[in-house]
């Protein structure tokens, strides 16, 4: 039988129904081949306890045969054939057991009839019970379904958080960069003023020295008149 799907190629449910229907399958065949060896109510027991398991094989396949659409494209094919073994064996299974509950002498042994009441009878007891036992494996199936519905849930919650606490850094960290660009506008500002009146200086420096000189050459010349 094929391995267990690999959780990084397709869905979690879809190994777990693999995993699930290989041990129907056992379990199954197990009471095939018990089948044969016994008569009367202990083979009548066997074999509703065969079909019991071949009904849940039936759902598991149909489980399978949903989940296997969300597998990615490039593992489809490997899952196809494992899908196609599955289906094969439990056909199989659902053969032999319909042939060894034709031979309703050796389930029925000195109490055989052909009596169609009868036999309708057991009918209606053997699908009620079976219906009932659906009704438990499809509740029990709900309740994982459930469990992993709120696991992801809880997960989706957690990654809300973390985003939210990401955005509230991504807000203080646009915050002090503008309080920065701020600071940054205000200090050329001051360098512009501090540029400004050192220019304004230097040219009243230089005027003054120029005044200086003009007076110091009228002071020469006036001496030498």
């Amino acid at each position: 039988m094929s391995n267990i799907l690999d959780s990084e190629a397709g869905s979690e449910l879809f190994g777990s129904y693999e995993a699930e229907l290989k041990l129907v399958q056992a379990d199954l065949n197990q009471k095939l081949d018990q089948i044969p060896e016994l008569a009367g109510e202990a083979r009548k027991a066997a074999i509703h306890q065969a079909e019991r398991a071949l009904e849940e094989a039936n759902e598991l396949l149909d489980q399978m045969r949903i989940e296997k659409q969300n597998i990615p494209a490039g593992a489809k094919s490997k899952v196809n054939q494992r899908f196609r073994n599955f289906e094969t064996d439990v056909d199989t299974c659902k053969r032999k057991l319909k042939s060894l509950s034709d031979d309703r002498k050796a389930l029925f042994g000195s109490r055989y009839t052909d009596d169609p009441g009868v036999d309708e009878q057991l009918e209606q007891r053997q699908q009620l019970l079976s219906g009932t036992q659906r009704l438990e494996r499809s509740s029990g199936r709900l309740r994982e379904s459930q469990r992993i519905a709120n696991e992801t849930e809880e997960i989706g919650r957690n990654t809300l958080a973390d985003l939210e606490m990401q955005r509230e850094t991504i807000q203080h960290t646009r915050s002090g960069i503008l309080e920065s660009e701020g600071y940054t506008d205000r200090s050329i500002k001051t360098l512009r003023g501090m540029a400004r009146r050192m220019a304004t200086n230097k040219v009243i420096t230089i005027a003054i020295i120029v005044v200086l000189v003009v007076l110091i050459v009228a002071v020469v010349v006036s001496k030498f008149r």
